[in-house]
């Protein structure tokens, strides 16, 4: 209710009745459900005969874009003004920057775009992400002035509905968002792709990740729960950002993959759910490929349910092993496509519905004996290479439906 009543009046209908119902009901039987389903749609075919107040226009400008951004006084005392933020629910729960119109300013300057033009709206509140609001995000999270051009690239990309920002924002997973950098651009602004690209210790890589998580909460209206209702959330949703290691890559890297020259410079949004550390010390690639296959498949997966995209992120030394020994990158996919599929019974009860509706349309029907594959197909595992020397490489699932949207990050 809380979700429904925030997003409601996000969107400027403050007032909207909204159809309750009750929860939880995984536990209850089926007729129950049919029960409480039924009631349902009685509310709602009332509620919607009901007359609701139309919202009140936002302001904007003579261009028609929202107004920019008021001028407010803020405490002087660092301590005074995070504790002023974390009212207001600007913050995340750490220090942050002032965002003072110098700042904001200098920030801008790194953009011939107009500061008041809106390139997209964030989900789930819809708000209009305007030049100006993710500059001021990205002061707020520490970012550099030259770092903007990649929140506008990510941002744009973030609004793409095959993304699914809606659910990854207000769904009760754990959805994070990862971003990938690739291109020059990476190597300019020292985003880290080597060891610990994942954890702290640079700049650029925590920064980044941390200035999409606010331009999401302050612009998109995730608020921890209010609007983002995630259970337990996750430590990636402070920052979740890496570069991919190109020089390491035997294959061609992804935003390569993905149609782009390999000089141009792109971002890649991922709804990541967490990561599965492999630590493999194989030296066969094919014992390396099963390995890494048994990892992915775990009956909790909502890969399996919806047909997801899952990544992997290879260690260089995982990656030099499997080119050795003749694997495309293609193939790697073929094989983890194959290996990793899930046998139908290990999935129990509501769960196993919860499989057999989502995939049948793909699948046919599923029985007990049914080998469930993690995706529609080999091309929805997603490669990437990044980190340090060591027998390690990361499991990434994702989050439902979401597909990862690569953009390119337009520069002066």
């Amino acid at each position: 209710m809380a979700l429904g009543h925030a997003q409601a009046k996000a969107l400027g209908f403050p007032d909207l009745p909204i159809a309750v119902v009750p929860h939880p009901f995984g536990s209850l039987s089926r007729e129950k459900i049919q029960d409480i389903a039924e009631q349902c749609a009685d509310d709602i075919a009332r509620l919607l005969c009901e007359l609701v107040p139309c919202p009140s226009p936002k302001p904007t400008t003579a261009s028609g874009t929202p107004g920019r951004a008021a001028l407010i006084e803020v405490p002087d005392k660092p301590e005074d003004f995070y504790s002023f933020l974390q009212k207001k629910r600007w913050g995340d729960g750490l220090p942050l920057v002032p965002p003072t119109s110098e700042r904001v300013a200098l920030m801008l300057t790194h953009t011939r775009r107009d500061a008041g033009e809106v390139i997209a709206t964030v989900a789930p509140a819809y708000g209009a992400a305007t030049i100006e609001g993710i500059a001021i995000n990205a002061v707020l999270a520490g970012c550099r002035p030259e770092y903007l051009p990649v929140l506008i690239a990510a941002t744009q990309a973030m609004a793409d509905p095959a993304f699914d920002l809606q659910n990854i924002q207000s769904s009760t997973n754990t959805a994070a968002v990862w971003l990938v950098i690739n291109g020059p651009i990476a190597r300019q602004l020292n985003i880290n792709s080597g060891g610990n690209c994942l954890g702290p210790g640079d700049w650029a890589n925590a920064t980044l990740g941390r200035a999409v998580r606010l331009i999401m909460q302050n612009i998109g209206g995730g608020l921890p729960r209010e609007m983002d209702l995630a259970t337990h959330g996750q430590p990636g949703k402070f920052t979740f950002c890496c570069a991919e290691s190109e020089e390491d890559n035997p294959w061609e890297p992804l935003h390569v993959e993905r149609g782009y020259a390999r000089e141009r410079s792109t971002v890649t949004v991922v709804g990541a759910l967490g990561t599965w550390s492999m630590n493999i010390t194989v030296k066969d690639g094919s014992d390396l490929l099963t390995m890494i296959a048994d990892t992915m498949p775990y009956t909790g997966s909502s890969d399996y349910v919806f047909g997801g995209s899952p990544w992997i992120l290879l260690g260089p030394e995982h990656a030099q092993i499997l080119k050795r020994d003749g694997y495309s990158k293609d193939d790697v996919k073929q094989q983890l496509w194959e290996q990793s599929k899930l046998r139908a019974s290990r999935v129990k009860g509501n769960d196993f519905e919860r499989m057999r509706n989502g995939r049948r349309g793909e699948l046919g029907e599923i029985g007990a004996d049914t080998m469930v594959p993690i995706s529609r197909g080999p091309k929805d595992i997603n490669i990437i290479v990044a980190g340090g020397p060591g027998t390690h490489s990361m499991y990434v699932p994702v989050s439902g439906n979401s597909r990862s949207i690569t953009r390119a990050v337009d520069l002066q």
